[in-house]
């Protein structure tokens, strides 16, 4: 190597922490774990890789599929949990059939015949623990107490009836809300420093602190309770962070999410998401997401997954404000996939990357909970229920594709996974 590249290079490296700084604050924001907090027995990270221990060395690439399994009539809006029934013997395999090896799972609880089914295969999983993200101040007491109590609850739940040799992580709350962000960090301007039994923060916002104390908390709670303990992370978005010289995001600067609290860095990645269509073209496909997905990993110490990334195929778009939230032709969800997959696969600094969650696998009837009877009815007009790679058909509640896009995705997780360049199935 040319001594003056040697020099150059050096210096990018030096710089990559100043300029994560930059966009966010005069400070550089710093997360770590003690050094006596112990490593997970099977999944645990090494640098920016995630390491199957089980499976040897090589890093993890996680192919997955977001998985809530309520159908129409069933929501979670009251803390049920879908019913334990025989439809996870149509989800599981077709799931499996898709080619991929990670579920995301959104219900705190998912019951026992999930994991039997689970068990007649080698897919892994992820368990999201969705945190009430419009509260008025995520540092109340009363809301980190009973967050937590919530928490020990879906820890309780995986030990006593899911398969923990099967987890990959825990993920602690699921896009946060801008105004609720703000909101917290204004009444808690000098909260920025955090040291827990595991957790170690510095120049924080005061909402990463309460992230913060909660992923301790979860932490400490399983190795108490059960002797051993998972990855974990905090699932953001790009509407508040972490990439912040942007002009279209929800919050200023100063109050910006550096999702990197834990483990791994978890954020949903959509193409028409605040941040990502405003971003630079990227160096291989000149799209904004492979612009995005190269900034991402310029700033990342540690493993990114994609936790979601899909497309609503309600019948129209119905806020013109928010540019491909609904509306998309179904016919045309398998090109952004293929694209979306080949920003990925192509991208400077991919080898950061841990994995793509596609979103998700069947539509959500139940959302967004407007009123008691949301769940029986799919609305046009609610792009949040039309994400699904599957329709449900609700005269039998079982599966029918969505033309393409599930034979797109069990080509991308196929034997393809690894050609930077994927053409048409």
């Amino acid at each position: 190597m040319h001594p003056n590249l040697f020099l150059l290079l050096a210096l990018f490296f030096l710089l990559v922490p100043l300029r994560a700084a930059a966009d966010g604050s005069a400070t550089v924001k710093t997360s770590a774990l003690t050094a006596d907090t112990p490593a997970p027995q099977r999944f645990v990270v090494k640098g920016t890789s995630i390491i199957d221990l089980a499976r040897g060395k090589a890093p993890v690439f996680l192919k997955g599929i977001g998985y809530s399994p309520y159908l129409p009539g069933e929501t979670p809006i009251y803390g049920a949990a879908p019913g334990n029934d025989h439809r996870y013997a149509e989800h599981v395999p077709l799931m499996r059939d898709l080619g991929l090896n990670y579920i995301h799972v959104f219900p705190l609880k998912l019951p026992a015949r999930f994991f039997e089914e689970l068990d007649r295969t080698d897919l892994l999983y992820g368990q999201d623990i969705w945190v009430w993200a419009y509260e008025e101040d995520f540092l109340d007491e009363q809301f980190l107490n009973k967050t937590l109590t919530q928490i020990y609850e879906v820890i309780d739940h995986t030990y006593a009836v899911g398969r923990p040799d099967r987890l990959v992580f825990f993920s602690v709350g699921d896009e946060l809300q801008a105004d609720a962000v703000m909101r917290t960090n204004s009444r808690h301007p000098d909260v920025r420093d955090f040291t827990g039994r595991h957790v170690v923060v510095r120049n924080r916002t005061p909402t990463e602190i309460a992230l913060a104390r909660l992923i301790d908390g979860a932490m400490e709670y399983e190795l108490q309770r059960y002797g051993r303990r998972h990855l974990y992370c905090h699932t953001s978005w790009t509407h508040i962070g972490p990439i912040g010289d942007r002009p279209d995001l929800e919050v200023p600067r100063e109050h910006m999410i550096t999702p990197d609290i834990g483990d791994l860095i978890c954020l949903n990645v959509y193409t028409y998401a605040r941040g990502v269509r405003t971003s630079p073209p990227g160096s291989i496909t000149g799209s904004t997401y492979q612009g995005y997905l190269e900034d991402l990993a310029a700033n990342a110490g540690k493993p990114i997954l994609i936790t979601q990334v899909g497309l609503s195929t309600s019948p129209f778009e119905p806020k013109a404000w928010v540019p491909g939230f609904g509306g998309h032709r179904v016919e045309d969800v398998p090109d952004t996939y293929r694209a979306v997959w080949n920003d990925l696969r192509t991208a400077w600094g991919r080898e950061k990357f841990a994995g793509l969650v596609f979103f998700q696998l069947h539509d959500e009837w139940w959302k967004s909970g407007e009123d008691p009877t949301d769940a029986t009815r799919h609305e046009r007009q609610d792009p949040e229920e039309w994400f699904g790679i599957f329709e449900i058909v609700p005269e039998t509640n079982t599966m029918a594709p969505k033309g393409n896009i599930p034979e797109t995705v069990r080509y991308l997780f196929g034997d393809h996974q690894d050609s930077p360049l994927t053409p048409d199935p």
